[in-house]
């Protein structure tokens, strides 16, 4: 049997088993409206349409598993899953969010052990949360409550996570990037439907059939979004009304709809002339006559009286919704007063509540209070006006009056470093007019030159988050980041939540579909993109977690910024020492090499990334601090006046070189500077390394005659060399191993945790292609732990893959402060479990 309303298939024995709610029925279940994030259109293989039903291009969301057409996105149910609180809700028991369809041919049901999952249709359900599969007739025995599943310990709970997010959309509440949603929102709001209609009506061919153009409305009229209807030219009216309620997934009575014309002068006017009254008229005769019209609009015929459906939001009261019946005369108050009653709650308290009318948009959530003298009769026929689709997805709320405080968090960046609250107060004053009695200042990163702005408005916060984005100051761009409040009361003891960082820019696109994934699997809350306001916003986002861990996704460079940003602010985390993971998506990943996260991230599963995070072993790690103080002086910019360079600070993770190993960093960097493009993959990267290697394989240098090194206040003669490294792991240029594995009586066996730098030295490019083929290592000079290089004339320095040329001067390398807590990934199998 096929649904003619939404194409759901099923034997004719399992139809007593079907549990699954037609499209039409959907949006009334739904217990919490929340809106969806949709991504960027594509085809997706053996993905079907869950409005639909059918394949084809569809679009995948980005915090959770529904796939949907253009076509469909304006009836898809808004029941994404409801990440944080809201301001109203108190939930801290979660049940299961379940989904259908696209499942796995292999996926089997928890409950009867079958196989529940098919590549030919949509079959079977899927909690959302903790991953559990069942077929249709078995989920709803499943116990409702949800425990998050095996990634239970570093899910962090929605009942933990608060966000005033009324008037943000949820692409702003989980800090998406927008850019990626330009392209398909121009098609949904210009002409989205009717490039999916073709799909579903084919125009015939037949002269017997009639292809028409639908309209649900007068915004539908406005946008010029229409659906196509094929009928027989002799359909009778109520056949067309049918068959146009059925693309619209309306299921009510067709008595109580009619067809006007469509007509170029609709477009100018507000309401739409009837002009075939005598068509409707008579439902014996045929709704054509000689001049058949291409498009029709439907409307609802006006009625004296009506039930409609009242839920008590989120007031504890045990029941769903309340019907009740409205008149002509009824108003907003009245309507309050009917249903007090019926929710055992005294009438003396009417001026306590409000009715709320809320549009359970797919993309985005509305919601407004009626005024107490409106007629609802009237504001029914306003919205089936407007839109009859959009009153099957509108709601009336009865709603408690409540003084919530509105706390809305904004972290804003790129401002001047090292300033004073008041001082960042008065430029946010003249570059954005803020208005101080509702925006304060509620932390200060003095050294990034960044805020968090507490605002107890919701307008004043979404101005402020629109200006920020064409703000600058001192010619530097603003960055605004909404973040959420985060309860550390109300985290489970056991639970030590995941803080994920995803630089999309690596690994060429894989960055960007572990973003997808990461923010499916945990809450999405808990993944930072690195290109929206760097690794700053997270932190302060987990800054009273008592304890969590870090998932840094990119290469050695983004590894070393987030381990940098964790330094500058630990001081101000209640776990100041957060452990932290590595999914290599660089070149190199040399650092992901030594804590066994392998050579690079090639399309694993991330469910099982998780896992092997959740069970890595903690390891600690050096770090360094290398002062680059110049003391020749270099020309300045005023009157060309010779200005000393400032010395500068970096730090240092993995290795520092200076001499044939940075030079060549050098020339790849300046080569992946002007064709940016290029560079997106491994392959390609280390190609021109090669290329870059050979051209400088006939140089002859004398590095050991420009500069000096001491080591532990010894000075040490070093050998005929062009290049000299330090190396604080065992790890470089991409998995070599540059010490040697061959025991030395002079030196310790290194280790990445024993306070000591090992210094190597390579005599040219022959040398470092050798010892990256395995056939030699570097030549040991040196291991210490504090050092003092003494610079004679210009030469290349890099630190972890970032290089520069250094004028002449000192550089001075020693410990930096406490160890960092490093994952490393564990050589046990991981036990087969999850979904």
């Amino acid at each position: 049997f096929i649904s003619p309303v939404c194409n759901f298939m099923s034997h004719e024995k399992c139809l007593k088993n079907v549990k699954i709610p037609c499209s039409c029925v959907a949006p009334s279940l739904v217990r919490v409206p929340v809106a969806h994030c949709f991504g960027p259109p594509g085809h997706y293989k053996r993905k079907f349409c869950t409005v639909c039903r059918k394949s084809f291009l569809v679009f995948m969301l980005l915090v959770c598993e529904l796939h949907v057409h253009t076509d469909c996105i304006l009836f898809a149910c808004s029941d994404c899953r409801q990440c944080h609180q809201d301001g109203h809700q108190d939930h801290d028991t979660y049940h299961h969010h379940w989904r259908e369809g696209n499942l796995s041919s292999s996926a089997r049901c928890e409950v009867c052990k079958k196989t529940c999952g098919s590549s030919e249709v949509l079959s079977g359900m899927r909690c959302e949360w903790c991953g559990i599969l069942a077929h249709a007739a078995c989920y709803v025995i499943v116990t409702p409550e949800c425990t998050f599943g095996r990634l239970r310990n570093m899910i962090l709970p929605p009942s933990c996570v608060q966000l005033f997010s009324r008037n943000f959309s949820k692409l702003h509440c989980f800090r998406i990037s927008e850019n990626l949603q330009t392209e398909s929102d121009e098609d949904d709001d210009v002409d989205g439907s009717t490039q999916g209609s073709t799909k579903d009506v084919q125009i015939s061919t037949d002269s017997s059939k009639q292809t028409l153009k639908i309209f649900d409305g007068n915004d539908a009229v406005k946008r010029n979004q229409f659906r196509l209807i094929s009928v027989p030219r002799i359909a009778k009216n109520e056949e067309v009304v049918e068959a146009a309620l059925r693309a619209y997934y309306i299921n009510d009575d067709q008595q109580e709809y009619e067809l006007q014309t469509f007509t170029q002068q609709a477009l100018l006017s507000d309401d739409v002339i009837n002009r075939n009254d005598a068509a409707e008229d008579s439902n014996l005769g045929s709704v054509f006559r000689e001049s058949v019209p291409e498009a029709w609009i439907i409307r609802a015929k006006p009625k004296d009286e009506e039930v409609i459906r009242i839920y008590p939001a989120w007031l504890k009261v045990g029941m769903a919704y309340v019907s009740l019946r409205v008149n002509k005369d009824s108003t907003t108050q009245t309507v309050i007063k009917e249903v007090l009653p019926l929710l055992g709650r005294q009438v003396e308290c009417l001026q306590n509540f409000k009715l709320m009318e809320v549009l359970m948009g797919s993309k985005q959530v509305q919601r407004m209070v009626l005024d107490n003298q409106e007629l609802i009769l009237n504001r029914l026929k306003d919205i089936r006006k407007t839109s009859i689709r959009q009153m099957n997805q509108t709601r009336f709320y009865i709603v408690e009056n409540s003084k919530s405080i509105v706390r809305v968090n904004l972290f804003v960046g790129g401002l001047p470093p090292q300033l004073s609250s008041e001082e960042y107060t008065n430029i946010l004053k003249d570059e954005l007019a803020i208005k101080t009695n509702v925006v304060s200042v509620s932390h200060v990163y003095q050294a990034q030159g960044a805020v968090v702005l507490e605002i107890s408005c919701f307008s004043e916060a979404e101005r402020i988050y629109m200006l920020v984005k064409d703000t600058t100051v001192n010619d530097k761009p603003l960055n605004a980041v909404v973040i959420p409040e985060v309860v550390a009361s109300k985290i489970p003891q056991n639970c030590c939540p995941l803080l994920v960082f995803v630089n999309p820019k690596s690994g060429g696109l894989k960055g960007r579909d572990l973003l997808y994934s990461f923010r499916k699997l945990l809450n999405p809350h808990q993944v930072f993109e690195l290109t929206n306001g760097g690794p700053l916003p997270g932190f302060h986002t987990f800054s009273k977690v008592p304890s969590f861990r870090v998932l840094v996704c990119g290469g050695d460079g983004t590894v070393g910024w987030v381990l940098g940003a964790l330094e500058e602010i630990r001081h101000k985390l209640v776990c100041s020492e957060p452990s932290v993971a590595i999914l290599p998506l660089g070149t190199g990943n040399d650092l992901g090499r030594v804590l066994r996260w392998g050579a690079g991230y090639s399309g694993e599963d991330p469910y099982s990334i998780l896992v092997s995070v959740d069970e890595a072993d903690d390891v600690l790690m050096d770090r360094w601090t290398i002062l680059l103080d110049a003391e020749e002086p270099v020309e300045g910019a005023e009157n060309g006046v010779a200005e000393p360079e400032p010395p500068k600070i970096v730090q240092m993770n993995n290795y520092c070189g200076l001499g044939i190993d940075a030079e060549l960093s050098l020339d790849f960097h300046h080569a992946r500077e002007e064709e940016p493009g290029k560079f997106n993959s491994r392959f390609h990267n280390k190609g021109v390394y090669v290329k870059v290697g050979l051209q400088k394989i006939s140089h002859t240098r004398n590095l050991h005659k420009d500069i000096k090194l001491q080591v532990d206040q010894h000075e040490v003669e070093l050998p005929s060399i062009e290049g000299l490294i330090f190396i604080n792991i065992p790890s470089w240029g991409s998995g070599a191993d540059l010490w040697g594995s061959e025991s030395d009586n002079r030196f310790e066996k290194p280790r990445i945790d024993d306070g000591l730098l090992e210094v190597v030295g390579v005599t040219g490019v022959v040398h470092m292609g050798q010892v990256q083929g395995g056939f030699r290592s570097g030549i040991r000079i040196a291991q210490g732990s504090y050092f003092r290089v003494t610079l004679l004339k210009p030469i290349p320095v890099q630190v972890d893959g970032e290089p520069w040329i250094q004028a002449p001067g000192q550089i001075i390398i020693s410990a930096a402060g406490p160890k960092v807590h490093m994952l490393k990934k564990s050589k046990q199998k991981q036990k087969k479990t999850g979904s």
